[in-house]
């Protein structure tokens, strides 16, 4: 139990066992739980949708927002923050690694964060199903495991680097529900997360950080929403 429970503690706020230091290989091994990890996600998600069906479609839509922020602690939004300012800027590799690393927000961070959080509002606003809510997190999350697996760490010292080289095959039989269900948004998913880490690869001179990891997972989650909607 112990990976399943290293995979909720990193992705997620919600309480686990302590489980002292971790040890080397052991994220690697948690990677197989990260679907489990976006199901417990969805799970509150679709929960708040319930509680919140009868309220104004805006507000419900701010709520779930709120709610889908504070399930992962804004693990990935700062990840989305932190690349916006580093892969947007028109430095080198090296340079842009630097950025990557500076607590500091830029111009580019405030632009994309802004924009990302409005369409998702939006899209959150247009009353998805809640069992997509449920699915969505997890496909993410596995389709996560693919460019980490694809391409080297940008910094081998960094804490994406210790959960690199997932395993995919454990991740992907957890999330075939989840793909079953959604087979055409689970594909857009994993194209575009491919995609954007592809470009993001490029930018950093080869390779990926847990930065980068954290804006897939906020691309991946609204590309998710952007497609159900508009199959409707």
């Amino acid at each position: 139990m112990r990976p399943f429970w290293l995979a909720v503690g990193f992705l997620t706020v919600f309480p686990i066992p302590h489980l002292g230091e971790v040890k080397v290989g052991e994220m690697k091994a948690a990677s197989a739980f990260y679907p489990v990890a976006g199901y417990l996600i969805g799970a509150v998600l679709a929960l708040a949708a319930w509680l919140t069906a009868g309220l104004p479609d805006g507000l419900q839509g701010g709520i779930l927002l709120a709610v889908w922020l504070a399930s992962t602690g804004m693990l990935h939004l700062d990840g989305l923050l932190d690349s916006a300012d580093a892969l947007l800027a028109m430095k080198p590799p090296a340079e842009r690694l630097r950025i990557l690393g500076d607590v500091h927000m830029g111009s580019f961070a405030f632009g994309v964060g802004f924009v990302v959080l409005l369409l998702k509002w939006q899209l959150l606003s247009a009353a998805p199903a809640p069992w997509l809510l449920l699915a969505l997190p997890a496909l993410v999350r596995f389709a996560l495991l693919l460019p980490m697996n694809l391409f080297p760490a940008a910094r081998p010292e960094g804490l994406g680097a210790r959960s690199r080289e997932g395993l995919v095959v454990p991740a992907f039989l957890l999330a075939l529900p989840a793909l079953v269900a959604f087979p055409w948004v689970g594909l857009a998913v994993v194209a575009v997360m491919l995609g954007l880490a592809y470009w993001a690869a490029r930018r950093l001179g080869g390779g990926l950080s847990g930065d980068v990891y954290g804006m897939l997972v906020e691309m991946g989650e609204l590309t998710g929403l952007l497609v159900f909607v508009l199959l409707g």
